[in-house]
């Protein structure tokens, strides 16, 4: 076997065996007596490990991939006869075809067929600072307008009775064995459904959508393309977006997002994108695996790919559990490299927000040097739109709360100068913050200088000097305050107040055992009294002597 998979019903079989079954709709039967169920693959990856180690070690050839149309002619004469019949009539017509369209696939890509593929005509962007919170596009980059022309003019809307299910003609069309009726039919679907709200809620039904999951999967490019958009004009609908997801669609799409034709890759990314905006999507779809792919296509898809893998992921990390998946995948370093060629920078910031709002996305983003790229930005990225510039603002705010690094770094890279020129020429949302951050820091800096004052000199107590702070500033010295705080309760009361004089050894001492057995013995104090208790000891020892 090259690629072994485990399918639902637990069986191993060669990939490319399972995926021309679920082409040509057939489920051969075991020697129990039961049909496999190929609804879902998994890589069998301990089984193809044994394969390529036994190779190695026996000196053997390792196995090559099976040739698709090898294993189609092995299907097909294994299946039924009364099936094989029914193909033998149409095979010419069926092989031909298929031979023709891989042909154009191989040799001609069809990057440019206006019925394979719609052009964007979404002109909503990311717009942050109108609204206290970050208003999205709600249709994905691959959508097509009414204006577009990604169909066929030759190809009709077919027109259903009122006795006869909307979703059976398509259905019919989806599972026959020539690609050109499959093609054609998906077209159909996504040329209907590209406008029409009430076609979309009512197409969207299990049997459709589970007809749907083997196109989304074909090896031929004009297929799975329209399959893919046709699934995101379904998505738009908001009654479809959790019945999408519980058909077992996702896995699908993931599917595709790794390893699909271009232009697939861009719907693929789309339909995640519009079906993350529901919130009951949100933690499935993390929990199906789409993070990953969506981080890979992030850096290296289409633009339109790019854009919508973007906003997947804002919305994917809304949800807590997908914020810890995302950080453990190392998305820190991805997404701060992104912001540092400005790559991207209007929405890739948009993640760097949801991650720096949890502690352990705040932890990898402060390890990766976030604090210094994003003042980089705000302090040179004057190209930057505004809303750019303020979700910057927005993600250092979340950095600053509750970590102890975020104060030195944010002094190495000289933040309080960003953040007063904010104050100066940012937006009110961003001004609100950096003023924000600005007296935090302060108050920061005023503390740490009391704490290093207050530092008490330990060997002056034990002495019986007066308790004075590091640096003997007599006001801060403790008797000092206490002595002060009694003049403003005497004067308080109208009753005289005796001139202030220096205290006796004797009222030093006394302080001294009041402020040990209220805040007990320091280290300090217990190494110097065990030192001067031993003083007698050796001394007589010495005379002993």
């Amino acid at each position: 076997m090259f690629d072994p998979v485990v399918v639902s019903s637990g069986q191993t079989f060669e990939r490319t065996s399972v995926q021309v079954c679920k082409d040509l709709g057939f489920k051969p039967q075991l020697p129990n007596g039961s049909n496999p169920d190929f609804s879902n693959v998994i890589p069998n990856l301990a089984l193809r490990t044994t394969i390529l180690s036994w190779c190695e070690k026996s000196g053997a050839e390792k196995p090559q991939p099976p040739d698709y149309y090898a294993v189609e002619s092995i299907v097909r004469a294994s299946m039924p006869s009364t099936s094989s019949s029914t193909i033998k009539e149409e095979d010419p017509r069926i092989r031909v075809s298929n031979r023709e369209l891989l042909k154009c696939v191989m040799e001609n890509p069809p990057k440019n067929n206006h019925h394979l593929y719609s052009p964007s005509s979404s002109e909503e962007s990311v717009i942050a600072n109108n609204s206290p919170l970050l208003p999205f596009t709600t249709r994905p980059s691959c959508y097509s307008s009414t204006s577009s022309q990604s169909t066929s003019s030759e190809i009709e809307v077919p027109s259903f009775g009122s006795t006869s299910s909307e979703d059976d003609y398509y259905v019919a069309q989806f599972k026959k064995l020539d690609v050109y009726d499959q093609e054609q039919a998906v077209i159909s679907l996504r040329k209907s459904t590209r406008t029409d709200e009430e076609a979309r809620v009512s197409l969207c039904t299990p049997r459709l959508l589970s007809a749907l999951k083997p196109l989304l999967l074909s090896r031929y490019a004009g297929v799975q393309t329209n399959a893919a958009a046709a699934l995101v004009n379904l998505s738009l609908a908001e009654v479809n977006k959790v019945k999408i997801v519980r058909a077992g669609i996702t896995p699908m799409l993931i599917d595709v997002l790794k390893g699909g034709f271009e232009e697939s890759q861009e719907h693929a990314a789309g339909a995640i994108f519009s079906l993350a905006l529901e919130d009951d999507n949100k933690t499935a779809i993390g929990v199906l695996g789409a993070l990953q792919p969506l981080l890979h296509a992030l850096r290296s898809g289409t633009e339109r790919t790019r854009h919508d893998s973007a906003l997947a992921l804002y919305h994917l990390t809304l949800v807590q559990s997908n914020r810890v998946k995302l950080i453990k995948l190392g998305a820190a370093n991805t997404l701060l490299g992104m912001l540092k060629t400005r790559d991207m920078a209007g929405r890739v910031v948009l993640v760097v927000c949801n991650l720096a709002m949890c502690q352990e996305g705040k932890t990898a983003l402060l390890d990766a040097n976030a604090v210094e790229v994003l003042v980089g930005i705000l302090r040179n990225g004057s190209e930057l739109d505004e809303s750019t510039r303020e979700n910057c603002v927005a993600a250092l705010y979340s950095l600053s709360h509750g970590s102890l690094r975020f104060k030195g770094m944010a002094k190495e890279a000289k933040t309080v100068e960003v953040l007063q020129m904010v104050v100066e020429r940012g937006s009110e949302r961003a001004k609100e913050k950096a003023k924000r951050m600005l007296v935090a820091m302060r108050r920061r800096v005023l503390k740490d200088e009391e704490e290093d004052e207050q530092e008490v000199d330990w060997e002056g107590v034990l002495e019986g000097r007066r308790i004075t702070e590091r640096g003997n500033n007599p006001r801060t010295n403790i008797l000092h305050v206490h002595h002060r705080n009694r003049r403003e309760r005497s004067s308080n009361d109208s009753e005289p107040f005796p001139d202030f004089s220096r205290p006796t050894p004797e009222e030093c001492r006394t302080v001294r055992d009041d402020l040990l057995a209220l805040h007990g013995f320091p280290k300090e104090f217990i190494k110097y009294r065990n030192q001067k208790s031993l003083g007698p000891i050796l001394l007589e020892m010495m005379m002993m002597i």
